[in-house]
């Protein structure tokens, strides 16, 4: 799984950044992004794409990416931020804050399909890349671990909507707990999934 980020350290990109953002199509919680650079000697086994990783798993491997990374940091837009700039543009805010806050700032980023703007770096869209490069299946770990831990706190603070389950995607749990209480300060305003306006049976 580490193929392109050797193949670019053989040509000089020391370090090799994976980008990855969770919480794009949920009606609830922030979309969080997070930044990776792996060490190149230090394996961490069991990487790959955070939605084919168990919970329990994830944990594991966010506790061995976050200590044998040579960087690594993560950003978040909360709904605030997500209804002003849309969802689009608040997910490529959180990649390229989470980009720019490594330190050392990265040779190249590999980014799972979207380009990041406003980046001084080379960068490299990765089609499927949280299934093909490490450093971008890292991120979608780190991403992953970090916004469900926010779907947590957020289920403790109101529990009426089950985001502890769902952690904010439109299940059809959530979305009869929000026919039944409305909205809440967690809830995103003007994104809209499509199962949203499915019929409630």
């Amino acid at each position: 799984m580490r193929t392109m980020e050797n193949a670019l350290r053989r040509v000089g990109f020391c370090h090799v950044a994976g980008v990855d953002e969770v919480g794009r199509g949920c009606l609830a919680g922030p979309v969080t992004s997070a930044a990776v650079v792996l060490h190149p000697d230090r394996h961490i086994p069991g990487l790959a794409d955070s939605k084919a990783v168990p919970e329990d798993e994830r944990e594991e491997l966010f506790a061995l990416i976050t200590t044998r990374a040579v960087a690594w940091a993560v950003s978040s837009a909360d709904p605030r931020e997500i209804d002003h700039l849309n969802i689009h543009r608040a997910s490529l805010a959180t990649m390229q804050r989470a980009v720019m806050a490594l330190v050392p700032l990265p040779d190249i980023v590999l980014v799972d399909a979207f380009r990041i703007p406003d980046l001084p770096m080379a960068q490299r869209g990765v089609v499927k890349g949280d299934r093909r490069c490490a450093a971008i299946a890292a991120a979608s770990i780190v991403a992953k671990v970090t916004r469900d831990r926010e779907m947590r706190a957020l289920h403790e603070r109101d529990p009426r909507y089950g985001f502890l389950r769902h952690k904010g995607y439109a299940t059809l749990e959530h979305r009869e707990a929000v026919a039944r209480h409305g909205y809440s300060d967690a809830h995103r305003r003007t994104f809209r999934p499509q199962t949203l306006f499915d019929t409630i049976d």
